[in-house]
């Protein structure tokens, strides 16, 4: 039967593996073309056989960039500059107005104030003087009252002085007429009585 095959046949009839292939030996060191053997290549930008070409590219490259910046940066910041300073400027320009106008904002604050003292000034003054105008009238009034009552009371006074003295003389007739009538036993005349008080008071 062939497929019942033991390990042993497996074995013998497996197929014998390929020998190794070995390389062949270097016969000689490999080094960079144009230079010598053993020396290190220089770095590349210090290379002087390479200067041509970065020269080429250095000039390719500053070209660009020369043209980038003129076509792009630099009117892009001239825009931005002119923007800035026209800026600058128009804030320049509302400070020197808003200046200005506070300038005349105190001036006028100035002359009100200056104002509302000169008509305070004013009205304090007419008010003093309408004191004392007020003062000097309530002065002349209440010595005008005086003087009236003064006059009044000396009016009363000499009235009073006259009426006693009248009373005086004529108790002094009565006092007369009763003292002569004791001491004589008759009733003197009136006429006489007051004759004698007359004669004695004028003395």
């Amino acid at each position: 039967m062939t497929w019942f095959i033991s390990p042993a046949h497996a074995q013998d009839a497996a197929p014998a593996p390929a020998p190794a292939v070995v390389p062949p030996a270097p016969t000689e060191t490999h080094t960079e073309v144009g230079h010598e053997a053993g020396v290190k290549a220089p770095f590349p930008p210090f290379d002087t056989q390479k200067y041509p070409s970065q020269i080429l590219w250095y000039v390719i490259f500053f070209g660009l960039l020369y043209l980038l910046m003129k076509r792009f940066l630099v009117p892009r910041l001239s825009t931005i500059v002119e923007g800035r300073a026209a800026r600058i400027s128009g804030d320049l320009e509302e400070a020197q107005r808003l200046r200005v106008e506070s300038d005349k904002a105190l001036g006028t604050y100035e002359k009100a104030l200056a104002d509302a003292r000169t008509a305070a000034h004013a009205i304090a003054q007419a008010g003093t003087d309408e004191a004392k105008a007020a003062a000097v009238k309530q002065r002349a009034d209440i010595e005008s009252s005086l003087s009236a009552k003064l006059e009044e009371a000396e009016a009363r006074i000499g009235e009073i002085k006259a009426k006693a003295l009248g009373d005086v003389g004529a108790i002094a007739e009565e006092t007369a007429a009763a003292v002569v009538a004791a001491l004589s036993g008759q009733q003197p005349s009136s006429d006489e009585v007051a004759a004698a008080v007359s004669s004695v008071s004028s003395k």
